[in-house]
């Protein structure tokens, strides 16, 4: 029985998290921790803590983990590049998992965007992004947008800096050859859509995935957080977890 630390108990994914570990025959709540409550003691005595809150709580919560050797899941989203040099250099002492998504369905996305970066390519093929949130996300692309974003760079030797565009607007020109097109949606209470698409000339070819519940990356979290058990210090992700790497 792996005994879990609940982070952020009062949002939403905060409550998800604690539902899926209760449902999980592997797994208890321990403790849990909210805002203004002592975090080094939250951390005492559990075998795993799972974060979904804030990026700017993530350097406070790796300062804890490290204080108590306790392995960590990460779900949060946005974090600059300072606060992931801070997670990957935290994961030289502590098995850490760190994903954009953790729902296995996403995961699934991961892959086969990949397989059809590799197949497709973009010399024919124009690629374009959408995702939409509900109207409360705070951070703009998602991080599943952010992960599909770089699997599509990494096959088709494109930069995020230099060939992503966010949305279009006015006189632009013909499309760029390079270019991957990135749109964000948001409004209502959408959990999660996300959907890669290949144009060409006379096809099209879209994966897409819909969440229409968080149990869906709480369950994955608390999967994640199990599997954690007895590794060895290192960043993993849910490909990791999954076995698809």
């Amino acid at each position: 029985m792996t005994n879990l630390l609940i982070l952020g108990r009062s949002g939403r994914m905060g409550q998800a998290l604690v539902e899926a570990a209760e449902a999980d025959a592997h797994a208890a709540v321990g403790k849990t921790h909210d805002h203004g409550e002592n975090l080094l003691t939250a951390f005492a005595g559990v075998d795993a803590a799972i974060d979904f809150t804030v990026h700017n709580f993530t350097e406070s919560v790796l300062n804890a983990a490290l204080e108590n050797n306790t392995p960590l899941v990460i779900g949060t989203t946005g974090h600059s590049d300072e606060e992931k040099a801070r997670i990957v250099e935290a994961s030289k002492t502590l098995p850490i998992v760190f994903a954009a998504n953790y729902s296995v369905g996403v995961n699934t996305l991961f892959f086969l965007t990949q397989k059809a970066a590799q197949i497709l390519g973009n010399d024919s093929f124009d690629i374009e992004v959408t995702e939409m949130h509900h109207k409360h996300k705070i951070d703009s692309p998602s991080g599943t947008a952010r992960r599909l974003l770089e699997i599509l760079n990494e096959e088709t030797d494109t930069s995020y800096k230099e060939d992503v565009t966010h949305g279009r607007e006015g006189n632009i020109g013909p499309r760029p050859a390079k270019e991957i097109g990135m749109h964000t949606l948001r409004g209502g209470d959408v959990v999660g859509d996300h959907t890669v698409m290949f144009a060409a000339e006379g096809e099209r070819f879209e994966l897409t995935h819909k969440a229409s519940s968080r149990m869906t990356f709480s369950s994955g979290a608390v999967r994640a957080a199990i599997w954690l058990q007895g590794r060895a210090a290192g960043l993993y992700d849910m490909q990791d977890v999954l076995g698809l790497k």
